[in-house]
């Protein structure tokens, strides 16, 4: 798949590794064999996109390494447009290693600090600019790299205000970038911020925040990724709900990111929340049947499809 011509409908910023995800079923300290693939939160929305039909510039800096090289071919061959992604010749590229078993708890270890997305800088984004993009999307989990990285953050928020963008947030905590205090110093402002959140329930109570207060202070739709399963959208206007439409379960790594995609496409088109919604919980019924974080989502044929067996009674999955 090529790149498509023209301007970019939505740009992200935000960092991407080289996944090594070990054999199935075996846990990361004992695993031999790994599979390769790409990972971060902000590549697999804009792969999730994409696939989607929707033009999409991903920003971010990588290393001049093997890895750096992976993802820019993985992300452009998706027809992610990489085109102002800054290559570091000293920088190297982010790795992360995990296991997956949706049995019991995923092991993950990063190798991150002092990587080439850690030095994004407010310079790099004005100069990569948005060029008419009508929504930008970031997450939590750039902001809390590096002290640069969050004033990266909070310049694309600005240059978005400046060009009449929508900005979409996902606060995505993990809890190896720092603490809850910290979290809560550096994401938490960023939220009333945005105009589209989804965050999971657990995020918004560590973040001190509820969706109530959230559309009070002007954002326009909270999606909440409940404990329940329940995905809930919020507006000033209402609030609506979809349940979960997993029927088989290999690996739940990739979910959110796929359930913020699927939104955000129908959203693009003008679709209705619940309409948006479901295309959301298709898209991450569809990964979570499989391993890695870009494997299964769906390009625009699959998600009807899927929907329409969905709505035939059939279950979800590949």
């Amino acid at each position: 798949m090529n790149t498509p011509p023209g301007n970019p409908e939505v740009v992200t910023l935000g960092e991407a590794m080289r996944l090594l995800l070990a054999e199935p079923g075996v846990a990361l300290r004992r695993a031999q064999q790994f599979q390769a693939s790409v990972a971060g939160a902000e590549a697999n929305v804009s792969v999730g996109l994409a696939r989607l039909g929707h033009h999409v510039r991903w920003l971010s800096r990588v290393g001049d390494d093997p890895s750096g090289s992976a993802v820019l071919s993985t992300l452009r061959a998706e027809g992610v447009d990489v085109s102002r992604v800054g290559i570091d010749p000293t920088g190297f590229t982010g790795l992360l290693m995990r296991d997956g078993d949706p049995g019991r708890g995923i092991t993950v270890q990063y190798h991150r600090a002092g990587s080439a997305a850690v030095s994004l800088g407010p310079s790099y984004v004005r100069d990569a600019g948005l060029d008419g993009a009508r929504l930008v999307h970031v997450s939590g989990i750039t902001a809390m790299l590096s002290d640069s990285a969050l004033a990266a953050v909070t310049t694309l928020f600005e240059v978005a205000r400046e060009a009449g963008a929508t900005v979409s947030f996902d606060p995505n905590v993990r809890h190896k970038l720092g603490s809850a205090q910290v979290w809560r110093e550096v994401v938490g402002p960023l939220l009333v911020r945005s105009d589209l959140v989804f965050a999971g329930e657990d995020d918004l109570d560590l973040l001190g925040s509820s969706t109530a207060e959230l559309v009070d202070n002007g954002v326009t739709t909270v999606v909440v990724k409940q404990r329940d399963k329940v995905a809930r959208a919020v507006t000033a206007d209402g609030a609506w709900e979809q349940e979960s439409v997993v029927s088989r379960v290999v690996d739940t790594v990739g979910a959110g990111d796929a359930l913020t995609s699927g939104y955000l496409s129908t959203w693009l088109r003008g679709g209705s929340p619940a309409e948006a919604l479901l295309a959301g919980a298709v898209s991450a019924a569809l990964v979570v049947g499989t391993r890695t974080d870009l494997e299964g989502l769906p390009d625009r044929a699959e998600l009807a499809r899927a929907t329409a067996a969905l709505a035939g009674g059939e279950e979800v999955h590949r």
